[in-house]
């Protein structure tokens, strides 16, 4: 079905390293993991070195004197290390952990947010955002008086700057906006968006949850001041991801949350912070899955983000090209070729939800509903849609036996 010129990638290689893709399921049906935007799956590289670390060298980091909590506490270091240079990075200590993109975005809300905005403020969004990277704003603007205003989008799916442009003013205190949508799949400007708002004074927050997996991400070429992204959409585990910022900007925060680790002295009067990145790392931290995201980004790193996003912009074209045949299709979002690896789509007179049930019965995994986005589906007048959501292991002959596999559904349901 497919004329795809050959993948940059040794994809057989790639795939003999996630043992959760060799297995059939419901009646010996290959399984075509295409959820990748909700999470992606864990090389055995990743598996294995969390692994080794419980049963090797766990112990608590940073308070103990012995060599277990010393080899703990160097892993988990250097996991923060490998992050600074994933990002570019000028600083180690600019890298803090957190749970995942959303309670990034709330430490950056609940820290620097309650410290800088204030009633009649105003705060900019795009109405592609996630909830992660809404509701925080939300919950802080009801608190201390501001507003949050949204940002459309074209026709065609981009990024309306001008609505961008009228919508910036010096009453304009964040701007945040995610580097890639996880819906219509649409590429922000980020470095160009980043200098609108710096131009009428506002910070900036990029959600590169979408984007650091697949695409090289470099903070200091973008300009931003706040960048959040989770380890569980890169091959790493769940419950860890990362919130940086310009380290100017954190030492003048206070931090979010009180407790172990974060501080320099507690007496029956009062604390002062810690230094950074503790002072924003209260309690114990994810030890081990630090260490899985590290080496989620040596994986990466050893297979090459260049090459990765090549390969992706294959499965997309592929996939849009064939999705675009069926009768009663529409793809939300941008044109093949500018957009990033997923596709979100709905057909005339099918329910979402159908169509992802009976795909599953045929091993195709996709997601349905509003993918925690929805405004922009009010804003695009439906109640949710279908993704399908590309990455390193997945092949245009996946893409094809999900295409098929959607055409017989379709069949069915009509």
């Amino acid at each position: 079905m497919n004329n795809a010129t050959q993948t940059p990638l040794d994809i057989a290689a790639i795939r003999a390293d996630f043992p959760v893709l060799d297995q059939t399921i419901h009646r010996d049906r290959p399984l075509v993991y295409f959820d990748n935007g909700a999470s992606t799956q864990h090389p055995n590289s990743v598996i294995d070195a969390m692994s080794d670390s419980y049963r090797r060298t766990y112990a608590n980091v940073h308070r103990g004197i012995h060599w277990l909590s010393e080899q703990s506490s160097e892993q988990f270091e250097n996991a923060r290390t490998a992050v600074q240079q994933f990002i570019h990075a000028p600083n180690n200590n600019e890298v803090i952990f957190a749970a995942g993109t959303t309670a990034a975005i709330n430490t950056v809300a609940g820290s620097w947010g309650v410290a800088n905005i204030g009633e009649g403020d105003e705060i900019l969004l795009t109405i592609f955002e996630h909830h992660s990277n809404i509701v925080p704003w939300q919950q802080l603007a009801e608190k201390v008086g501001a507003s949050v205003r949204f940002a459309g989008v074209t026709p065609d799916g981009e990024l309306n700057l001008d609505d961008v442009r009228s919508k910036l003013n010096e009453r304009t205190k964040m701007f945040a906006f995610a580097a890639v949508s996880n819906v219509l799949g649409t590429m922000t400007p980020v470095t160009q968006l980043v200098e609108m708002a710096h131009a009428v004074g506002a910070k900036t927050l990029i959600d590169a949850a979408q984007h650091s997996p697949h695409e090289p991400t470099d903070v200091q070429a973008w300009g931003a001041d706040f960048v959040v992204f989770s380890g569980h959409k890169m091959c790493g585990p769940s419950g860890i991801g990362v919130l940086w910022g310009r380290q100017e900007i954190l030492e003048n925060t206070p931090p979010y949350m009180g407790g172990g680790g974060m501080i320099d002295k507690v007496t029956t009067d009062g604390f002062t912070w810690g230094e950074l990145p503790a002072r924003f790392e209260a309690g114990t931290p994810p030890i081990v899955e630090a260490i899985g995201l590290k080496a989620a980004i040596d994986y990466l790193n050893d297979v090459g983000l260049a090459a990765i996003a090549q390969h992706e912009r294959q499965l997309t074209a592929a996939a849009y090209e064939e999705l675009a045949k069926i009768d009663g299709m529409t793809i939300l979002g941008p044109a093949a070729d500018s957009r990033s690896g997923l596709i979100s789509f709905v057909v005339d007179g099918v329910a979402t939800q159908d169509i992802s049930i009976l795909l599953d019965q045929q091993g195709v995994a996709i997601r349905a509903g509003h993918h925690c986005a929805m405004p922009l589906h009010q804003h695009l007048e439906i109640r949710a849609s279908c993704r399908a959501s590309f990455y390193l292991y997945n092949t245009l002959e996946e893409v094809d036996q999900f295409v098929a596999a959607l055409q017989r559904v379709l069949g069915r349901l009509r």
